[in-house]
């Protein structure tokens, strides 16, 4: 799962920085508090990656705790990674589906209210995960999939057009259907046109 990145070229593994994301503030029936520490919480996902990174270059291949590290670097990764898409996929303020877009769900479900009525069905079901709207980069087909583990159930090839996050920590002291509202609410389509059509977009983690 990856986006178009116009970056400054490959660098060191485990040399990851934070991103910003100032858009956040402001979103309704989504408190600023908990974005905050929403947050902290992919900080900490970067610096884990980075120590992880550091720990593997370290150790001595085939042993238990480099299998061990190797196995537990998918999670933190994709960890880091779909917390971007998910930050990157909100916004504050009013944003118009574009009609490419309208008509690529409507395409796939019947129409733009079955697509979301899907989408927020997953996001009420039970358990903790992501739902992610994808498009398979083979014919084009647009899908709803849950992820449970980060590193878990991605559609090889396919590529994320929304994601939205539903481990508890992302609606702490929110009502679960209330937040599924609020996110779908808050929605930056102009980034899911962006993502459906292929253009450049900011990238992911940048390496120092």
């Amino acid at each position: 799962m990856s986006l178009p990145c116009t970056g400054p070229g490959p660098a060191p593994a485990g040399n990851y920085r934070t991103r910003e994301f100032p858009r956040l503030r402001g979103l309704k029936g989504i408190p600023d508090s908990l974005m905050r520490s929403h947050l902290m919480l992919y900080k900490g996902y970067i610096k884990n990656v980075n120590l992880l990174h550091r720990r593997l270059k370290a150790a001595r291949i085939g042993t238990p705790e480099w299998a061990e590290m190797k196995r537990r670097v998918g999670f933190e990764i994709n960890g880091m990674r779909l917390h971007e898409l998910y930050f990157e996929n909100l916004s504050p303020g009013k944003s118009r589906i574009s009609s490419t877009l309208k008509h690529a769900l409507s395409a796939a479900w019947g129409s733009l209210v079955a697509w979301e009525n899907e989408f927020a069905a997953m996001g009420r079901m039970r358990g903790i995960g992501w739902v992610v709207l994808y498009r398979d980069a083979a014919g084009g087909r647009l899908s709803n999939h849950w992820i449970g583990l980060h590193d878990q159930g991605h559609p090889v090839g396919f590529k994320p057009l929304l994601v939205m996050d539903v481990w508890e920590h992302a609606y702490r002291g929110l009502d679960r259907d209330g937040y599924v509202e609020a996110f779908l609410g808050n929605v930056d389509w102009e980034r899911v046109g962006i993502r459906l059509s292929g253009n450049p977009c900011p990238c992911a983690s940048m390496p120092l």
